[in-house]
């Protein structure tokens, strides 16, 4: 038995570690052909722009000529001597502060009260919900007027109660406000999430929760909280992301509330009024492709990658206050 058990041993051809290894390289190859499709899409269209960024950032380059490298002499011009940059750096840091946490706050709210309606959720979840499906341009047109200081209604119903009129995407005051405003009618998106999530939080921790005596806030804080936690850590962080990348609502409210809507040869102010709804995206914009200046561009956009990426970080660290305890 022992001569017959050698012999089919010998037979195997390959040793046992070897026969392992090959296995283990067959998986990885079958893994790898499975992730293709995504490595390749990964690298081309994140890996290789965020190195392009990178290097353009050392470079003076116009989008025709070579680039040529400079060192850090983009870097010291939009720290330094770019004069928006400061103001277009507070602005949207405001955003994402006021922006997003009033926008998961209404949004939540909004989805606590549309689910316990009795009649009627259909209805009102399609009016709150419209206001999302609104194009950008043509939902900040409609404030920009509806919110015009001289012959906005919103101006013309505050006067005759009695109360202030600001000037609002006239005012630098009230500008960023007013984009907040705008954002916050737009809620349709987080309202129907937060539904989502409130609508399958089990019903027999509420029943506990009840028969302990527990009112609505502490039925709020000890059991709905911790059920949506995770979709409330969705919510902010890519409210985070996308308005870090503001642009369109806060380019058109300035050319609105300038005057300036449209054709060619007309000068504008970015930033209307005095520099208020000046965002980085904008900064993006104006050096890249309105003064040829690639390189700084870039530096602006490694900026709003890195604010990006450590806003996000922050908050995952930071996710035992937003997740339920596993415990």
């Amino acid at each position: 038995m022992a001569i017959a058990f050698g012999s089919r041993k010998a037979s195997a051809g390959l040793p046992v570690p070897a026969a392992l290894r090959s296995k283990r390289r067959r998986e990885a190859a079958r893994t790898l052909a499975f992730l293709s499709p995504w490595l390749i899409g990964f690298g081309f269209f994140f890996v290789y722009p965020l190195v392009s960024t990178v290097y353009f950032s050392f470079t003076s380059y116009d989008g025709f000529t070579a680039p040529e490298f400079t060192g850090l002499k983009n870097w010291s011009y939009v720290f330094n001597d770019y004069p928006f940059f400061w103001q277009g750096l507070r602005n949207t840091l405001w955003l994402v502060v006021v922006m997003v946490s009033l926008r998961v706050a209404f949004g939540l709210g909004i989805g606590m009260l549309i689910t316990k309606v009795k009649t009627g959720t259909g209805l009102f979840r399609t009016f709150f919900y419209l206001p999302y499906l609104a194009p950008p341009v043509a939902a900040t047109m409609a404030f920009a007027f509806l919110l015009n200081p001289g012959t906005g209604p919103v101006n013309q119903l505050l006067g005759d109660l009695g109360l202030p009129t600001p000037g609002w995407f006239t005012d630098p005051t009230w500008s960023k406000p007013a984009l907040t405003m705008l954002a916050m009618w737009g809620i349709g998106d987080l309202m129907v999430i937060f539904m989502a999530a409130l609508l399958d939080v089990p019903r027999e921790q509420y029943e506990a929760a009840e028969l302990d005596g527990a009112g609505p806030f502490h039925r709020f804080r000890y059991v709905t909280l911790p059920n949506i936690s995770p979709i409330i850590m969705f919510a902010v962080v890519t409210g985070v992301i996308q308005t870090m990348q503001y642009y369109t609502q806060a380019i058109v409210a300035g050319k609105v509330a300038s005057g300036v809507i449209g054709g060619s040869g007309q000068q504008f102010e970015p930033g209307y009024p005095q520099g208020s709804t000046w965002t980085l995206p904008q900064m993006v914009y104006n050096l890249g492709f309105q003064r040829f200046d690639t390189g700084s561009a870039c530096v602006i956009a490694l900026i709003l990658f890195v604010i990006s990426m450590a806003f996000t970080s922050i908050l995952l660290r930071r996710k035992s206050g937003f997740m339920a305890s596993e415990d």
